[in-house]
């Protein structure tokens, strides 16, 4: 199987700074984080940095979802915490 993403639904993890988003293999749920800084350089600390960061992933989403499918494809795991150095 092939890692898809069906479900194109994404939250932001202020704790982590991060934005979270899941694919699947077949039956499996594999989880993603991807870095908030890796996608948009809005200060964390503004009082609309969530939004800036979903609308920065819904932005940038085809990439990131084929950065993603890329790393599943080196090693299969099931959570994945993709950085800016993903991004190069």
């Amino acid at each position: 199987m092939s890692l898809t993403f069906p479900n194109r639904s994404r939250s932001y993890d202020e704790a982590g700074k991060r934005i979270r988003f899941v694919g699947h293999d077949g039956m499996f749920q594999i989880s993603f984080s991807v870095a908030a800084d890796a996608i948009s350089k809005a200060p964390p600390e503004a009082p609309t940095a969530e939004a800036t960061y979903l609308a920065a992933f819904d932005t940038a989403s085809n990439s990131i979802y084929e950065i993603a499918r890329n790393a599943y494809a080196r090693t299969r795991k099931s959570i994945y915490v993709l950085t800016a150095a993903d991004f190069r």
